[in-house]
């Protein structure tokens, strides 16, 4: 207690998130023993400080204030258990020492980072120094550490820090580190005044006086936890009146205050976050380990890498601790830091490779680390609701990213399944869907990937306005983006993921607006937009049991004045309209061959037709023309050679070179197998050949960008096969009958070579010799 008395506070300057300084601080508080500890922080967390203490508080958290009536105006401030302000809290609650936060308040901070976003006027104020009317230098935000490094002679302020703090064993003067710290900072204080934060001088000002009112009522034993860059302007003496003439006309909102978890990888400088670290994963090793850091250290990276099957033996362990420890010597520096373990690693455990260091920094350096916060803590409704649903279907958020297989059969996985999609209707992007890495398909299986990041904590908060539990905000959210939604298409793309979350209540609402939306719409494009998401729907009922009857009479609808809109639509088209009907051409294709499964037959017959008048109709665009011909052709409604007359015509000599390329785009390009088409059917690429050969040479660099981007999405091996049948010549090209075997093929099928493949498929499908018969 000595050490306090007499001296005024004892002010202990720190860097946020520094084990080093974390470790000083806990020594500085054993020496003096003082009788309060004031932190930086919002005073509105003195109410929740004691759920530090709690057992299901697991660092690193972080205390979140928001705007009460704005969830998504919000701030953090995160602890992890090297920062020293997290070790003074535990120091004191372990004692019963009263600690408060003496910080300027989250309702003012919050309100003033709200003024200075709705005005383009700059908030930081001028460097000191111009009293004397001299020119005000510019204020520049610095990094106090960087200048010191540099001051130092070292170019990367983590390694000075590292050899100056972290690596220094303990000394006979607690007190010793904050003294030079300080008196660091004092000359950088007076060199560059505020450094460009022009907000600090306001928020000193409020630390002054609650140090002042801490003094009253604790006279000599107050200990003071804070930035060092803060501690010459807590030194300095003013007047009560001047302190709170810089308060003074502070705007405030109304905010509440919890803590949430937080992650190694948001303390990451890298993240954004301003006060952040380049590894916090090392430092928490650094914090952690009781001795031979850099032996550990090792010891860590190899049960990595065997996790990762990689060969990694004790004797790379032994050797990588020699090598660490010889640079550092070579390098002049107390103790082998972060740049001298990742060099050993490389050169030992990585055979000279920087990419399995890329895992050792994601894994360690950074880590993946996610807090944990007590029940008690304070939460919205929505949180509670979603925490609970989280333990009773085992789904832990975790700061690492997984990939999450769900069987929709299964009554677990149903239920997680529309937990997450109700989730991302509300905003929440806990998991994204994902392709499946075992390449699995069909309604009964989804692939998630998830990923919890402290910031989905506003958005739950943000979204507790739309009600207490999960179903009841997504049913109310999905109902007012309904009604809301500025296209069709949004509609049922809504209707779509109502069924997916299982939404009954919200479903009558979204199918009113879909019923009405598509009664006032007359666009084709905005119907055939609206028309694929509709008839995907109508698959989820099998799986999810849900009733799809009015949806599909919609689907039905929507589809019919699709088939009696498309061939006016269709008509006139430039270029790149063209282009996008043809999107909407094959997307209405799709969700035809799905509707006819599920609503009135007679869809597939209808939308032949349709295909059919527009094949053959000139006045529609040519690569229109060429998309419904191929898509005839794939359906077997083309009868013999019909698929030959269709493009002999496309490409006869009254056709425009530009139109004859976009039919040829149209029927052959766009990714749809139409290489192999013209690979196996000679007599359409001599009809390709000859026309192209024909085109005149003023009009081929006009075609050329068509044809190219047509046959440039064919795979290596199918242009390869191209070129040898067009280098091999017309002489069988465009003479043979549709069907007929192309030069160095059988003319029939070989029975005995056919069944040679039933094994394979046997093996591949997991099926007997019954379910293979006639397949050949």
């Amino acid at each position: 207690m000595s050490a306090v008395k007499g001296r005024g506070p004892l002010l202990l300057g720190v860097r946020h998130h520094g084990p080093g300084s974390a470790r000083a601080v806990r020594a500085a508080l054993d020496a003096a023993g003082p009788v309060v500890v004031l932190v930086e922080g919002p005073p509105e967390a003195d109410a929740l400080v004691a759920l530090a203490a709690d057992e299901g508080m697991v660092p690193p958290v972080a205390l979140l204030a928001h705007v009460v009536d704005e969830p998504g105006r919000s701030a953090f401030w995160p602890l992890a258990e090297f920062s020293p302000e997290w070790v003074a809290i535990r120091w004191a609650l372990e004692r019963d020492v009263p600690v408060r936060f003496i910080d300027l308040p989250a309702a003012h901070s919050l309100a003033l980072r709200e003024e200075a976003e709705s005005t383009e006027e700059p908030t930081e104020e001028p460097a000191a120094g111009d009293a004397d009317g001299e020119s005000v230098r510019e204020a520049v935000r610095i990094d106090p550490l960087a200048v010191l490094a540099d001051t130092a002679g070292y170019d990367d302020p983590e390694r000075w820090w590292e050899d100056v703090v972290e690596h220094r064993g303990a000394s006979g003067d607690a007190f010793a580190p904050f003294e030079a710290l300080g008196e660091a900072m004092g000359a950088l204080r007076e060199e560059y005044g505020d450094g460009g934060h022009g907000r600090d001088l306001v928020r000193e000002a409020y630390m002054r006086l609650q140090i002042r009112a801490a003094q009253k009522e604790f006279a000599d034993g107050v200990a003071v936890v804070c930035g060092a860059w803060h501690v010459p302007a807590l030194r300095t003496k003013t007047t009560v009146t001047a302190d709170r003439a810089l308060l003074k006309g502070l705007p405030k909102a109304k905010v509440d205050m919890t803590w949430v978890p937080w992650t190694h990888r948001r303390l990451a400088r890298s993240s954004g976050y301003g006060a952040g670290i380049d590894s916090p994963g090392w430092y928490g090793h650094l914090f952690g380990a009781p001795d031979r850091p850099v032996e550990r250290w090792m010891t860590k990276v190899a049960g990595l890498f065997r996790d990762e099957d990689r060969m990694v033996s004790s004797a790379h362990v032994i050797e990588a601790v020699r090598l660490a420890e010889t640079l550092a010597a070579m390098r002049g520096r107390p103790l082998a830091g972060l740049t001298e373990t990742t060099d050993a690693i490389r050169a030992v455990m990585c055979e000279g490779s920087d990419v399995p260091l890329s895992l050792v920094h994601d894994k360690l350096v950074v880590g993946e680390v996610l807090g944990e916060v007590p029940d008690a803590a304070p939460a919205v409704p929505l949180q509670r609701d979603l925490t609970r649903l989280q333990r009773s279907l085992r789904l832990k958020p975790e700061a690492l990213e997984r990939e999450l297989e769900l069987d929709l059969r299964k009554p677990t996985d149903a239920e997680r399944s529309r937990l997450l999609h109700r989730l991302r209707l509300l905003g929440i992007a806990w998991g994204e869907p994902a392709r499946s890495a075992r390449g699995t398909t069909g309604t009964f299986r989804e692939t998630w990937r998830l990923r919890w990041e402290p910031e989905l904590s506003v958005r739950v908060a943000e979204a507790g306005v739309w009600g207490t539990t999960v179903l009841a905000a997504a049913t109310a959210r999905a109902e007012v983006d309904a009604i809301g939604a500025p296209a069709l298409a949004d509609v049922t793309a809504l209707a779509e993921r109502c069924l997916l979350a299982e939404l009954p209540d919200a479903l009558p609402v979204v199918m009113q607006v879909l019923a009405d939306r598509a009664a006032l719409d007359s666009d084709v494009g905005h119907l055939a937009q609206a028309l694929p998401a509709l008839v995907r729907s109508l698959r989820y009922g099998d799986v999810r049991g849900t009733d799809t009857r009015a949806l599909s009479e919609v689907a039905a609808g929507l589809a019919e004045r699709v088939f009696v809109g498309l061939p006016p639509a269709c008509t006139g088209l430039d270029a790149d309209a063209a282009a996008e009907m043809r999107g909407h051409v094959d997307a209405v294709h799709a969700a035809v061959g799905l509707l006819d499964g599920d609503g009135p037959a007679g869809h597939r017959d209808r939308w032949h037709s349709v295909l059919g008048v527009l094949a053959g109709r000139d006045s529609v665009a040519g690569v229109i023309r060429g998309r419904c011909a191929r898509l005839l052709l794939d359906e077997g409604q083309l009868a013999d050679g019909e698929a030959a007359r269709l493009m002999g015509l496309a490409l006869s000599p009254g056709t425009g070179p530009g139109e004859a390329a976009a039919w040829i785009e149209g029927f052959v390009g766009g990714g749809s197998g139409g290489g192999l088409l013209l690979v196996h059917d000679e007599r359409l690429l001599g009809l390709v050949d000859a026309w192209l050969t024909g085109v005149p040479a003023d009009a081929f660099t006009d075609v050329l960008p068509l044809l190219r981007r047509t046959f440039s999405a064919y795979e290596p091996g199918v242009r390869r096969t191209l070129g040898e049948l067009v280098r091999r010549g017309p002489a069988a090209a465009g003479t043979g009958a549709l069907g007929a075997a192309p030069p160095g093929f059988g003319e029939g099928l070989d029975p005995e070579r056919a069944d040679a493949v039933l094994p394979v498929l046997r093996l591949l499908l997991g099926s007997d010799d019954n379910d293979l018969v006639g397949v050949a």
